[in-house]
């Protein structure tokens, strides 16, 4: 079996220094889980900056001709809920502006909500702390994803851990909790009301992040599922004629795991063409795949292996168009983790992956994010080291995942 090179060669390194460019991001220490949405040209980014001990806040910056503009505050607060794997997002539409932090809601360690932010278009002051449901248990509710969706509003996921303490006898993944977690969905309106807010699978993995699209049939959704006999595969719904499907895995890799391996999915969509990725360690072998759609996710081709040496996982995936993708992932070898960028093709073809950056394997690390501007693939992660944190981005052109292809194999 052939998956990407296993050492880095000194040309990777030297396509590494010419190939990446890095864009700077001079916002100072102790920021971290970047977030980066591109819509119509216009690329945000959002991060926690660390105040002090007891304060957060998220900021939100724009990237213009090139360059980041100057940072500008949403909200800031205490009691946050700063995780390394479930970071806010801000997401925009028609000028209006949607973000999200956690709140803790007890001391206990997983028990914090999602708080709203909204900022109208043509306003310059934001709604904060805008509530997303009505349950007020104290238990874990996280791990969103934000859309734009129709003229004026937006499509939300999360996972939601009401129902946590409500089976003794079952065992929920997290020390002191019981239950299941589950997945739900809603849509916010431009004015902040929630609306349609609908369960969407009452028995999902704990902490693994939700991703979703909007394809020309409407969202769908992926997210890592838990089935009675621990099985945690990538599952999809979509909502069709005003229903939402039954889940149903988009491949059957058979992976059992007692706990979350806080390793969710990524996927996207250019009309019906839908292409997720993500990663997975059935039978102890840690792989990241590709699958793509042509049907707006009711039918995905064969998985397409992306890396299984050293690999992380911690995905990205943005299609170029109908039948290409670029896939992101984290993988470790020789006790150097690095993150890496792939193009693929639908039927299988792969191109040489580029070396965006090396990067610390530790959770302070984070998710590194992928959008696509114009002609340009865009990067952004948390650097850590000498117990602070940066954020860095980078951008490679478009043709240049296209230098080199390794053809096709499983």
């Amino acid at each position: 079996m052939i998956s990407c090179n296993s050492k880095p060669k000194e040309k990777k390194n030297k396509e590494h220094n010419t190939t990446v460019q890095k864009i700077n991001f001079d916002q100072g220490k102790n920021i971290s889980l970047p977030y980066m949405v591109s819509t119509n040209e216009t690329t945000l980014m959002s991060w926690v900056t660390k105040v002090n001990d007891s304060i957060s806040q998220l900021n939100y910056a724009t990237l213009e001709d090139g360059n980041w503009s100057s940072p500008k505050k949403i909200v800031q607060g205490q009691n946050w809920f700063v995780n390394w794997a479930d970071y806010p997002m801000i997401v925009e539409n028609n000028g209006t502006l949607l973000a999200h932090f956690l709140k803790k809601s007890s001391d206990e360690t997983f028990a914090y909500d999602i708080k709203l932010n909204l900022q109208k278009s043509q306003d310059s002051t934001w709604q904060t702390e805008l509530p997303l449901y009505s349950d007020e248990t104290k238990t874990e509710h996280g791990f969103m994803t934000l859309l734009p969706y129709k003229e004026h509003s937006f499509f939300v996921t999360w996972l939601d851990g009401r129902n946590m303490a409500a089976d003794p006898k079952k065992e929920s993944g997290h020390a002191g909790h019981h239950g299941t977690m589950s997945i739900r969905a809603a849509e916010i309106d431009k004015d902040g009301t929630v609306i349609s807010e609908q369960i969407l699978d009452s028995n999902t993995c704990t902490c693994c992040q939700t991703t979703a699209t909007i394809t020309s049939n409407g969202p769908i959704v992926l997210y890592r599922d838990r089935t009675d006999d621990e099985i945690r595969d990538i599952a999809i719904t979509r909502l069709v004629d005003g229903e939402w499907t039954t889940p149903k895995f988009i491949h059957d890799d058979g992976w059992v795991i007692g706990g979350c391996p806080v390793n969710g999915p990524k996927v996207d969509a250019i009309g019906d063409d839908v292409a997720a990725a993500w990663f997975t360690a059935a039978n102890d072998q840690a792989q990241v795949k590709v699958a793509f759609s042509e049907n707006a996710g009711a039918s995905f081709l064969k998985p397409i292996l992306v890396s299984n040496v050293g690999t992380l996982g911690r995905v990205d995936i943005v299609m170029t168009d109908s039948d290409h993708a670029i896939v992101s992932w984290m993988e470790s070898i020789d006790n150097l983790t690095y993150l890496k960028a792939m193009k693929v093709n639908k039927l299988g073809e792969k191109f040489e992956p580029i070396i965006i950056s090396k990067m610390d394997m530790s959770r302070s690390s984070g998710f590194p994010q992928m959008e696509r501007t114009g002609n340009k693939i865009l990067f952004a992660w948390t650097k850590v080291g000498d117990g602070t944190s940066e954020i860095e981005a980078a951008y490679v052109e478009l043709k240049a995942f296209s230098n080199q292809s390794l053809g096709s194999w499983e």
